[in-house]
């Protein structure tokens, strides 16, 4: 994307649900170039008010469990029931190349084809908890587009799941059947922020070790504080590859949603993920501010040599790093 963009002219082509202007839109934010983040920002601020608010769902789990499967046979459902459904895939990212590695989009070809889904697989790089650093940015935009559920799938499970409940309305966890081995795999705090757990896989042979996961992973969620004071959370058993379960998946969710909506919290619940949102943005470019002030490197260099070394304490290497930052701004 070399070219100046027209916000206006982009910002009507969502209004209008074109596809091409969101693909367009999406790698126009996730660009690093300063020209771009400022026609990114600028577009985001020429958006028009969605009529009402997706639902926004968040989904984790293990590697291995089914989740783009799940997705896949989650979002043909809620297609054929007049839905249109985004997918905003993060992928884990090459080390080497910053590159997305599985590619959502071949691991969901059927869904990728559906006219009323849009598939984006992004690729996490460093960013915490896998959910790529535009990631609510681009949800803003398939909103904007028309698209009246926002599905997030995140790497895998990890402390750091965290940034995916901040940014979502309701929040799933998928697991696999294996009883007591899996539910020892599982940190307890993603657990605590699963609002639905699903166990997947649930047929075939494995139809009987899913009923039992099912009851152990119940007992467990009987143990801990529910995320939501006004909701329980439950576990649901699905065979996305036979499409078994899914409606009830879905019913859960509109449950969830309706109580969400009878709380007050939808509207809520916008302005905090946008304040959140706001903290993150100001993290993120002030640590590319220390990184990329050339005046700057010599004692970031010294500092962590220091901190390496053990001479100097982290805390106070960074609190150095960033006096001398904020001095010389002033």
């Amino acid at each position: 994307m070399s070219k100046d963009v027209d916000i206006a002219a982009m910002a009507a082509a969502l209004d209008a649900r074109d596809r091409r202007a969101l693909a367009r839109a999406i790698t126009l934010v996730e660009s690093t170039l300063p020209r771009h983040r400022m026609q990114a920002e600028a577009l985001l601020a020429a958006l028009p008010v969605p009529a009402a608010p997706s639902i926004r769902i968040g989904i984790t789990g293990a590697p291995g469990v089914g989740k783009s499967t799940f997705i896949e046979a989650f979002g043909g459902l809620l297609t054929t029931q007049g839905h249109r459904v985004a997918v905003l895939a993060v992928d884990p990212s090459s080390s080497r190349t910053g590159g997305s590695i599985l590619g959502d989009k071949t691991r969901m070809e059927a869904l990728s084809r559906d006219p009323n889904a849009f598939i984006r697989p992004t690729p996490a790089g460093r960013s915490l908890g896998g959910v790529a650093r535009r990631t609510r940015e681009a949800m803003a935009l398939v909103e904007a587009a028309g698209y009246d559920v926002t599905i997030v799938e995140t790497v895998g499970v990890g402390q750091s799941e965290y940034a995916v409940a901040d940014m979502v309305d309701m929040f799933l966890l998928l697991v696999a059947p294996g009883g007591g081995d899996e539910l020892q795999g599982i940190k307890r705090g993603i657990m605590e922020l699963a609002d639905l757990l699903v166990v997947n896989k649930a047929d075939g042979a494995l139809a009987a070790a899913a009923k039992n996961a099912a009851a152990d992973y119940r007992n467990a969620l009987n143990l801990m504080r529910p995320r939501m004071p006004w909701w329980q959370v439950e576990v649901r058993l699905v065979s996305a590859q036979e499409g078994t379960g899914l409606a009830e998946i879905w019913r859960a969710v509109e449950d969830f949603n309706a109580k969400l909506t009878a709380q007050n919290n939808v509207s809520s619940a916008r302005p905090a993920q946008a304040r959140r949102w706001l903290w993150e943005e100001i993290q993120d470019d002030l640590i590319a501010a220390l990184q990329n002030d050339s005046d700057l490197a010599p004692l970031i260099a010294l500092r962590e040599d220091q901190v390496g070394k053990g001479e100097i304490t982290p805390s106070a290497a960074a609190r150095d790093i960033l006096a001398t930052f904020l001095a010389r701004k002033q």
